[in-house]
């Protein structure tokens, strides 16, 4: 992200401190992660030490330093998911994809998550692919839904 980018960025939320969490949430929606250059621009501007912002950044769990997929995967391991095949999911995807739970895959086409509920237990297991709900997927419906995410 560029400087001007990131003034813009300010200007809609203020700059004062307390606005610091609303101006990081639009970056990571932005950008897709927190990149470093972009929170040493952050860090500067408002005069905040770069360990307090990685102390924000890391403290919530909606936040990333990493580069993420174009697509995210989420699959539920709750107990309902969990007994009807999820962890099987999971597997798959390891299998297939070399993808571990919070990994991206080299090409950054896929990010990987698990949950621990979702909460819609009587579709399980379930799959979230970008914000889009899958339910009573196996490892075959899996590979049919993802041939529809290039």
């Amino acid at each position: 992200m560029e400087a001007k980018e990131l003034e813009g960025l300010i200007e809609k939320h203020g700059s004062d401190r307390s606005a610091l969490i609303a101006i990081l949430q639009d970056l990571q929606r932005q950008q897709g992660y927190l990149a470093k250059k972009t929170m040493v621009l952050l860090s500067e501007r408002f005069k905040v030490p770069l360990s307090r912002l990685y102390a924000l950044a890391t403290f919530y769990r909606s936040f990333t330093l990493k580069p993420t997929g174009r697509h995210k995967i989420g699959v539920c391991l709750g107990t309902a998911c969990h007994i009807r095949g999820g962890q099987r999911l999971v597997d798959k995807m390891e299998r297939d994809f070399s993808l571990r739970p919070g990994e991206t895959t080299e090409d950054q086409r896929f990010t990987l998550e698990t949950a621990n509920c979702l909460g819609c237990c009587a579709l399980g297991p379930v799959v979230v692919i970008d914000g889009k709900y899958e339910s009573k997927v196996n490892p075959d419906k899996l590979d049919k839904i993802l041939k529809n995410y290039k």
